[in-house]
């Protein structure tokens, strides 16, 4: 099930209809949907996001409107539902987290989760640290052309650079994508300071034309996480937008593997 546009404008106003409930929606990116329903119109009991969108006879179908998207930001969630797990991982000034290179969630998993929700629950500190999220594809041909000229000659990545710029027949095959990003991350916490691999990630951010938009209280990413077609699947990292601070105060994040959950 997809979504029913009101107007042929991506980034105006559509309507998305499930669960006998009309829910507008907006694009402000290339990619992905945002649901933003006022606390006002919703129900007291539940939020819109888990009353509706994540009901039992609902979830699949919404689930599939992910699949397609890549990502459905659903804003004003209030739950406190117990299956969220706190966002864990450590940055310093000298070394980067595993959570700032861009991964699937369940990389070392036989089978990745099929969708993650990220969500940041209300707190009293704001979060100033961004997620970057980009379709796979996009950060892998980013994460090349991105690097420095000089460490194109490690290994093969000249050779994957040039075969990303050919037509799309004769690009590397999806199954090594995952090869070709391990190397490219190995190389770069090996060959640059963390400063410097941190600005190199901003810079494939924007080549990937990531959404790092800031996080905003109650609000909810849904990440396509393990599409069947490896190609449509979405990829995330933990983002600093600018040099890191140490000691700088953030809110905290927590996640879910929400359809492994039901």
């Amino acid at each position: 099930m997809k979504p029913k546009p009101t107007d042929e404008l991506n980034c105006g106003a559509q309507t998305l209809e499930l669960g006998g409930e009309v829910f507008q929606i907006t694009r402000p990116h290339d990619f992905g949907i945002v649901i933003n329903r006022p606390w006002e119109l919703q129900a007291d009991a539940d939020d819109y996001l888990h009353g509706v969108l994540l009901r039992k006879d609902i979830r699949d179908s919404f689930l599939e409107i992910v699949d397609h998207e890549g990502l459905v930001v659903c804003k004003n969630i209030r739950t406190a539902e117990p299956s969220y797990r706190k966002v864990r991982g450590k940055s310093s000034h000298g070394k980067l987290s595993q959570a700032e290179y861009y991964h699937h969630d369940g990389c070392s998993c036989p089978v990745k989760p099929r969708v993650v929700e990220i969500r940041m629950p209300h707190q009293l500190v704001a979060r100033n640290i961004a997620t970057a999220i980009a379709p796979f594809r996009s950060v892998v041909e980013a994460m090349l052309r991105s690097l420095p000229q000089e460490m194109l000659v490690h290994g093969e990545l000249r050779a994957a650079l040039d075969q990303f710029s050919r037509p799309a027949l004769e690009r590397p095959l999806v199954a090594t994508w995952d090869q070709i990003q391990g190397r490219i991350t190995r190389l770069v916490r090996r060959e640059l300071d963390a400063e410097s691999c941190r600005a190199y990630f901003r810079k494939v951010d924007t080549a990937a034309n990531a959404y790092v938009e800031p996080w905003e209280m109650g609000e909810s990413r849904l990440i396509c996480n393990n599409h069947q077609d490896l190609a449509q699947t979405m990829q995330h990292r933990r983002s600093y937008q600018t040099p890191r601070v140490s000691a700088e105060a953030n809110g905290s994040l927590v996640k879910r593997w929400t359809a492994e959950e039901f």
